[in-house]
């Protein structure tokens, strides 16, 4: 297998002279013949925690120490001119607490550098083979409970109108009584099959505030749960982007909702903290995004059941009495068609859902 060829414009040590590179979520560190680093990307910078400034012109030995698996792993690269992959690697960095990598070491032809070494966090390959098995999982399920509505709905009209001809008949108060529970029940199942339907239109996007709906969504809930105080810190400098205002309010309504319900479970004080951010160089879907929105609504309830907290975006998956478990769903499938992605992490007295949303501004169909 023939050497990987870099060619550039710039100087090797100038981010312009890999442009890709730069725009990757793995890190990357390119080592001369001396095994000298002569680039690193912002990912290698984050990982780490150096800057540019600290790693060019350094030895890969001074900057980790001793690290034979990783030495050994070069030696193979370089004997073989193939690539060879490091699954476990250990690596301190000045101090710093350990990092737990995997590593794959590539030969290269450039000007100024014989080897790129990419490293991967293990834990974050681990949650990334996770978080597409749940959505692969996720997605059956969505469309079987789909199907399972469309077969639920019509003859659920037919006992509807049966019920309503029935009451039509009699006159005996007691009996008609019974017809309006089964009409009444029949009203109940069809507004929950919609709900399972809806979240299947496509969105329509146009220009949107984060901060308009968050206050909308916040009133909503505060005038439904008086006693829980509903904080938000916003960041204001967060732009406009094209999203669909109406799904991202159920999505953000049944995110608030869910953690003010939580908190019926736990003595006052109950908050609720709404957060806005900026979150810089996101991998969204598989997609590599230079900004995005993060919206985090957390709060002191009592937390997600250990037994739950792998399924809880599932449908008709509920740790409260008497939910629908249909909320938090509906809310990942809006989200999931912005091409952004919830995520929730819980111990008891604090849990966060974190919503990511790409920031574009020139979508398709907009």
């Amino acid at each position: 297998m023939p050497p990987y060829s870099f060619s550039s414009m710039a100087g090797d040590d100038d981010p312009a002279a890999y442009p890709g590179l730069e725009l990757l979520a793995t890190a990357v560190l390119l080592l001369t013949e001396a095994l000298e680093v002569s680039y690193a990307n912002p990912a290698a910078e984050n990982l780490f925690e150096l800057s540019r400034r600290q790693l060019l012109g350094h030895s890969i030995r001074t900057v980790f120490g001793e690290a034979p698996a990783l030495f050994q792993a070069i030696d193979k690269a370089l004997a073989s001119g193939a690539a060879y992959t490091e699954q476990e690697l250990e690596l301190g960095v000045n101090g710093k607490p350990r990092l737990h990598l995997s590593c794959t070491v590539s030969v290269i032809e450039s000007r100024s550098a014989t080897l790129l070494l990419e490293f991967r966090h293990i834990d974050q390959q681990l949650k990334i083979a996770r978080e597409e098995r749940l959505l692969e999982q996720q997605q059956a399920n969505r469309e079987l409970i789909r199907n399972l509505a469309h077969e639920i709905k019509n003859p659920l009209g037919g006992i509807r109108g049966a019920a309503q001809l029935l009451e039509r008949e009699l006159d005996r108060p007691p009996l008609i009584e019974y017809t309006q529970v089964i009409i009444g029940e029949a009203d109940r199942l069809q507004t929950l099959v919609n709900r399972l339907l809806t979240p299947h239109r496509l969105p329509t996007y146009r220009r949107t505030n984060i901060h308009e709906l968050l206050a909308r969504v916040a009133s909503v809930v505060q005038a439904e749960f008086p006693e829980v105080v509903i904080a938000s810190d916003f960041d204001i400098s967060l732009p406009e982007f094209e999203a669909d205002p109406e799904q991202l309010t159920q999505a953000l309504l049944n995110v608030v909702k869910n953690a003010a319900q939580a908190l019926q479970a736990v003595p006052r004080p109950r908050e609720i903290h709404i957060t806005t951010r900026v979150a810089r160089s996101v991998t969204l879907a598989r997609r590599r995004y230079r900004l995005a929105l993060a919206v985090s609504v957390e709060d002191n309830g009592p937390g997600v059941p250990d037994e739950l907290r792998d399924r809880i975006f599932y449908p008709l998956v509920s740790g409260r009495e008497g939910g629908s478990g249909l909320g938090l769903t509906i809310a990942q499938t809006f989200i999931a068609q912005h091409n952004g992605a919830i995520e929730c992490v819980s111990v008891p007295g604090r849990t966060v859902f974190t919503i990511l949303l790409p920031l574009e501004f020139k979508r398709p169909g907009a």
